[in-house]
């Protein structure tokens, strides 16, 4: 159903991700597995995935779960939660946007050289994902 969104359709529900056959996943298993508990962890347990909640306990929540790493936490407290201070030191397209500026390039020392930016990191990191591409 497209709702008037012209084409576009709501994201689905935890519910009905979790109500899904394993065929309706085109990914590996591994994968399946991980969006699987995320959304078990947004019906049974209340994960907040929404940009007025607990940033540093969400982003632990996300990490305890199997499949979801620093990156991905990361990534969705930047996009999902709004955090503006994330920052993706293990980012390939950061990597390339650093040496493209001639910022260091290894994660320890570009998350080093980011502190300078707190707390905006997640400006700087769309700013160098643009200037990698």
């Amino acid at each position: 159903e497209d709702g008037g969104g012209g084409g576009l359709r709501a994201f689905p529900t935890p519910e009905e991700i979790l109500a899904l056959p394993d065929e309706a996943y085109r990914m590996p298993t591994a994968r399946r597995e991980t969006i699987r508990a995320l959304a078990r962890a947004v019906v049974d347990d209340g994960l907040d995935l929404d940009q007025g909640a607990d940033r540093a306990s969400t982003v632990r929540a996300l990490t305890a779960l199997p499949g979801i790493g620093a990156w991905t936490a990361g990534y969705l407290a930047m996009r999902a939660l709004g955090d503006p201070d994330v920052f993706l030191p293990t980012d390939v397209a950061v990597h390339r946007g650093a040496a493209a500026l001639g910022l260091p390039t290894t994660p320890a020392a570009l998350d080093a050289y980011a502190t300078r930016w707190r707390p905006w990191r997640s400006y700087a990191v769309i700013r160098l994902w643009r200037r990698a591409a």
